[in-house]
């Protein structure tokens, strides 16, 4: 079996590696810290569609991604959700919030246009998050 990222997540993120269980994208949106897990596996939708053993360790990928976000600079509240309205393909939302960030207090989701990483911030994100996190 091999792993297909929906497009829609492949050109609204930057890889960071995959994970036990999941692919661990960054959002490319420099607003906000944000996290994206997409679990490997073909025609997953939702979380139930994942054996108790893969819940599990998607769970402790989950925490994992929370941690990371939360010691990021500025990071007061995290919000973490699976979605996938638009996306169907499952996957799970790591986002790390602030007052007077763009959308406070409201949802991060439809709020304005992404704006993108300089490049150098963003391979120093990647990089920072590889190494917290011990992708693959």
């Amino acid at each position: 079996m091999s792993f297909v990222l929906d497009p829609r997540l492949a050109a609204d993120t930057l890889p960071i590696g995959d994970l036990k269980l999941s692919r661990l994208l960054l959002m490319n949106d420099r607003r906000y810290p944000w996290l994206i897990l997409v679990p490997r596996g073909e025609g997953l939708r939702d979380i139930v569609d994942l054996d108790a053993a893969a819940r599990a360790t998607l769970i402790e990928e989950i925490a994992a991604a929370a941690g990371f976000v939360r010691g990021l600079p500025g990071v007061v509240k995290l919000n973490v959700g699976a979605l996938g309205n638009l996306v169907s393909q499952l996957h799970v939302h790591v986002v790390g919030r602030a007052p007077g960030d763009a959308a406070w207090p409201g949802p991060v989701w439809g709020q304005g246009a992404a704006r993108r990483y300089a490049p150098e911030k963003a391979a120093a994100l990647v990089a920072q998050a590889r190494a917290a996190l011990a992708t693959d």
